[in-house]
């Protein structure tokens, strides 16, 4: 009923989704952009071949020809005093001069090489100066002193005329390339205010752009799922019966309704979970006492059956040194299967009795020095040690925090195993190595051993497994599962390093000291 209501056509309400709304302001901001854009980026290109042409050609064009008209006054400079003085001296700036009106006319060439009101300029300053070259330049240069004063004299008045008119052109010349320069600077000056305006009003449109946005998804989005927003937290803080209704674009309200939906079913499901989390602590509490009870019985059983087996193995074994001999050999063997099966049996219950032991009687965890530890299980396999000849070595051992008799049994039953399962006729090497992994300590129990098949690295670890007969190996076979339930206990984790041959290396971890405490505060 709930989704119907929220999904169902209702007066006032549109039918646009958040998406469509999107799609529609988004492809008219586009449109806007891209048409504002156009103009800006024409404005820009337009703006930029305006400077372009300022720089690269109007001004070098002015400049160089400034330069031609330098040249020339040089030349005509150099060319009067000779023909004044006589003095070859005088004549040094035409030859200059005529190299630099090459250079600048050569240059000024290229530079007007697409302007034809450019390029007849030149071509008319050329021409009045290779006249006034031709009348009296080179007559009075290549004369002599003496008749470079006469022939000077005589036509001053032709090239005062003559050079008169290569300066008009000059100038004519120069104010065309002013005139030229001067529009492109006011081409400039437009391009960039339409280059202005553009980016303006494009700035104006986004932000109107960005305000209409703001606008639409505080009003069709962020309003609506703040409302749906509020509503789930109150279900959330525990108002289950708190109806979720929704508004907004459509694909919002079919949101509300499917979370409507969802409120509906995790009310049912909270009531099964009620249901079924009472049952299960019922239950969890008879497994705790009957985990207790076991926990219980495996000790009393293993202590109680102390006493009976002590004298079962007493007997026996006085039986055995008392008529041990007298009777026939079948006689002997049956008592020496029985004195073996006592000794075997009290073995198996010790071992049992510590098992049960751990976590339930050593359960306070103090700082403890590995160092010291080690020692101490050296020192009891002492002589399994020198009877192996077994070589051990091990890294510097940090402290933890822990129960120092399990961590004992745990180095212990590591140690033995290495020297118990080593490689026929040669002496084990064994290596205890420990490294720092992030909050845990990783050591490793590396022996040259015969190892440990892949099938049977989780195997090990379980209660009474044994990998070979008792006749090859003695042992219970709680040995590693003993190991496994300290270092459980202790907070670590223990397995076989699969990727380790030849030998057998046990990997497992044990919380650091400063982890401890971090947890602890």
């Amino acid at each position: 009923m709930t989704k119907e209501r929220v999904t169902g056509p209702r007066s006032g309400r549109s039918h646009w989704t958040t998406r469509r709304w999107l799609r529609a302001g988004v492809a008219v901001t586009l449109a806007v952009l891209t048409v504002l854009g156009s103009l800006g980026v024409w404005a820009i290109t337009r703006t930029s071949q305006v400077t372009d042409e300022l720089v690269d050609y109007r001004s070098p064009a002015l400049e160089q020809a400034v330069r031609l008209e330098s040249a020339l006054v040089d030349q005509e400079t150099g060319v009067r005093g000779y023909g004044l003085t006589g003095e070859r001296s005088f004549l040094a700036p035409y030859p200059k001069g005529v190299a630099d009106e090459r250079a600048a006319a050569r240059r000024l060439r290229e530079l007007v090489r697409g302007d034809a009101r450019g390029r007849e300029d030149l071509t008319t300053v050329q021409r009045l100066a290779g006249r006034w070259r031709e009348r009296l330049a080179r007559p009075v240069s290549e004369a002599g002193a003496d008749r470079a004063v006469a022939v000077a004299s005589d036509r001053a008045d032709e090239g005062k005329r003559l050079f008169d008119a290569v300066r008009r052109a000059a100038q004519r010349q120069q104010e065309h390339l002013s005139e030229g320069q001067s529009e492109a600077r006011a081409e400039l000056r437009r391009s960039t205010g339409l280059r202005n305006v553009s980016l303006a009003v494009i700035g104006g449109v986004i932000v109107l752009v960005a305000g209409l946005v703001f606008e639409g998804l505080r009003r069709g989005v962020t309003t609506p799922l703040a409302h749906l927003g509020r509503a789930a937290r109150e279900v959330a803080g525990g108002r289950f019966d708190r109806p979720i209704d929704g508004t907004g674009p459509a694909d919002l309200r079919q949101l509300a309704a499917d979370v409507e939906a969802m409120r509906g079913r995790l009310v049912e499901e909270l009531e099964y979970s009620e249901r079924a989390r009472q049952l299960l602590d019922e239950r969890a509490g008879e497994l705790r006492r009957s985990n207790t009870e076991l926990e219980q019985f495996a000790y009393v059983a293993s202590h109680d059956l102390q006493e009976p087996l002590r004298k079962v193995s007493s007997f026996t074994q006085l039986l055995q040194r008392r008529y041990g001999g007298q009777l026939d050999e079948r006689a002997d063997q049956y008592i020496g299967f029985a004195v073996d099966g006592a000794n075997r049996m009290q073995v198996l219950i010790n071992d049992l009795l510590a098992f049960s032991r751990v976590g339930r009687v050593h359960h306070d965890h103090t700082t403890v020095d590995l160092e010291e530890v080690m020692q101490r299980v050296l020192d009891a396999l002492s002589v399994s040690i020198e009877e192996s000849g077994a070589g051990i070595e091990h890294d510097p051992l940090p402290t933890v925090l822990g129960d120092a008799t399990q961590l004992g049994i745990l180095w212990q039953n590591l140690l033995s195993n290495s020297v118990k399962f080593r490689t026929p006729g040669q002496p084990p090497r064994i290596r205890v190595s420990v490294a720092r992994a992030g909050d845990d300590w990783r050591f490793a129990v590396t022996d040259d051993g015969i190892g440990i098949a892949p099938e049977f690295r989780e195997k090990v670890f379980v209660l009474f497994q044994r990998l070979h007969t008792r006749d090859a190996y003695p042992g219970t076979g709680i040995g590693l599962a003993m190991c496994k339930k300290v270092v459980e206990f202790h907070g670590g984790t223990i397995a076989v390093d699969p990727g380790h041959t030849p030998g057998t290396r046990i990997v497992f971890t044990l919380p650091a000291v400063d982890a401890r405490e971090g947890e602890r505060s």
